[in-house]
């Protein structure tokens, strides 16, 4: 099987009661707010060796996004582990990326809020485990022309449902001849990639934006800055142009960039190569 799906009946809080089946099998109320207007989070977690890794860290994350979004706290760790360890047994999935979806169910056509009690009534919860091999292969990068990361938006600070303008920046990436796109920060400097945090080796030090410029705060940038392995820093393009190394970083990739710059006339950085990325990456993974 290559993915596995499960949702929980409408209503039953934090019960888990619900529907195995295939992603394309189970359907989500027409009307759910998630659906219509993304206001839900999510998480991906890496499945490794038949684990979730740091598990624990993207639960906090994805409690946190909920309360920034005014959303009912999400399951707890004990509920999700057992379908996690059940969604494994079921699809026999050991290395994979697993999805956590949390968000507001069904409610009123418009914008207006809804009252906490019908809101929590109505949330929605489902899971997908799906195939996935880890990515360290080199890639390039285009500056998106026209989509920024908002430093002082609240949805800035969470992982939510809303993917348009990731979405807009790799196609702009893809038609560039680029594997992806850089974001840049409503106050003008590098924020980080369509889906990842930006790291860049800068005096033989890795640094990564804060989480002022409005980039996400990632698991596993999280990671590195307790390790000691990384710092932050504003970063530039002009930072970029002259590192020594840069990677994409994410739960399920490392990519080292051997091309940046924007669409016309990239500069080059090869001095990390996918073993090294598969290395560090590895190295972050430590609970």
């Amino acid at each position: 099987m290559s993915s596995i799906a499960w949702i929980q009946q409408p209503g039953r809080g934090h019960q888990a009661t619900g529907h195995w089946g295939s992603p394309h099998e189970l359907r989500l109320p027409s009307d759910a707010r998630g659906v219509l207007l993304a206001e839900g989070v999510f998480e991906t977690v890496l499945v490794l060796d038949g684990r979730p890794r740091l598990l624990g860290a993207h639960l906090a994350r994805w409690r946190q996004g909920a309360e920034l979004l005014a959303l009912e706290p999400p399951p707890e760790l004990s509920m999700v582990r057992a379908l996690i360890d059940e969604a494994i047994v079921r699809s026999g999935i050991r290395q994979g990326a697993l999805r956590l979806n949390w968000c507001r169910g069904s409610g009123p056509r418009g914008l207006e809020p809804i009252e906490p009690q019908q809101a929590a009534a109505s949330n929605l919860f489902w899971l997908q485990l799906s195939d996935c091999t880890p990515d360290f292969a080199p890639v390039s990068v285009i500056v998106s022309p026209t989509e920024v990361r908002h430093a002082t938006s609240v949805l800035s600070r969470c992982k939510h449902f809303g993917y348009g303008s990731a979405l807009i920046a790799r196609r702009q990436a893809r038609e560039a001849g680029a594997g992806d796109a850089l974001l840049l920060s409503s106050t003008g400097e590098l924020c980080c990639g369509s889906s990842s945090s930006l790291l860049v080796r800068i005096d033989n030090r890795w640094h990564t934006p804060p989480l002022a410029s409005g980039c996400l705060p990632g698991i596993m940038r999280q990671q590195a800055l307790q390790q000691a392995l990384a710092q932050e820093r504003p970063l530039s393009e002009g930072d970029l142009e002259c590192c020594e190394a840069a990677l994409l970083l994410n739960s399920l990739s490392c990519r080292p960039i051997h091309q940046k710059g924007r669409a016309h006339g990239p500069g080059r950085s090869d001095a990390w190569s996918s073993d090294d990325a598969r290395v560090f990456w590895q190295g972050l993974l430590n609970d």
